[in-house]
């Protein structure tokens, strides 16, 4: 089915894909699933949360990630605020982002709270300090002046979207990562995870998810 206001097709089972990109906002199997794997697990969370811990991420989608990072949070009681900072070059219609997450009754909680502030650059919940930072991350992350404790490399496939993995964003990420922070993203291409090496940071290729052998992580040294 196709939303042409938005530029996606829906795929069965709910699954939004980009037309842009030819490519879907989350894995076709279980989009939860992958990202408790790759960016959660990838990033050694919800074990390293406490308050103030300050993620970053690289393209928005549905917002996805940041719902099953809140739900950790609230599931592991951690006191304070989680802060969530992410780039997105084509942030999506609010309604989309709904219906995107109608698939996820796990995070219906999570999701009915964020819902009325989907479009909004800056959300402020008890337990969540968000920005969304809109435009090309290769002009607006340098600029960005925060530093996150980890990362999610989220972008669509380094293949279809190569501008979101080059190695001067790659070294633009490492700047922006604290000491002793961490990166996790589904893609196991060779030239990212050197990319992230280049820069200094220790690089591993680990289980993926699923039906993807393989996907990389990085952290930089304390």
């Amino acid at each position: 089915m196709m939303d042409d206001q938005s530029g996606l097709d829906w795929r069965e089972g709910g699954v939004p894909v980009s037309r842009r990109f030819d490519d879907p906002y989350y894995s076709l199997e279980n989009g939860l699933a992958e990202t408790r794997h790759v960016f959660l697990a990838g990033n050694d969370l919800p074990g390293r949360f406490r308050d103030g811990f300050h993620v970053a991420e690289l393209g928005f989608g549905t917002g996805l990630n940041l719902l099953a990072a809140l739900d950790a949070w609230r599931r592991a009681g951690v006191p304070g605020r989680l802060r969530f900072t992410t780039f997105e070059a084509f942030p999506l219609p609010p309604a989309d982002m709904v219906r995107a997450h109608a698939s996820f009754p796990e995070l219906a909680a999570v999701a009915a709270d964020l819902a009325p502030h989907w479009g909004r650059e800056r959300v402020e919940l008890p337990d969540l300090d968000f920005t969304l930072v809109p435009g090309d991350a290769r002009a607006t992350l340098p600029a960005w002046t925060g530093a996150a404790d980890a990362w999610f490399l989220d972008g669509f496939s380094p293949a279809k979207n190569p501008e979101l993995w080059d190695a001067d964003l790659m070294a633009e990420v490492a700047r922006h990562t604290v000491p002793g922070g961490t990166i996790a993203t589904y893609s196991a291409a060779g030239h990212v995870r050197r990319s992230l090496a280049a820069t200094g940071l220790v690089a591993s290729r680990v289980p993926g998810y699923g039906r993807k052998r393989h996907m990389t992580v990085a952290r930089k040294s304390p």
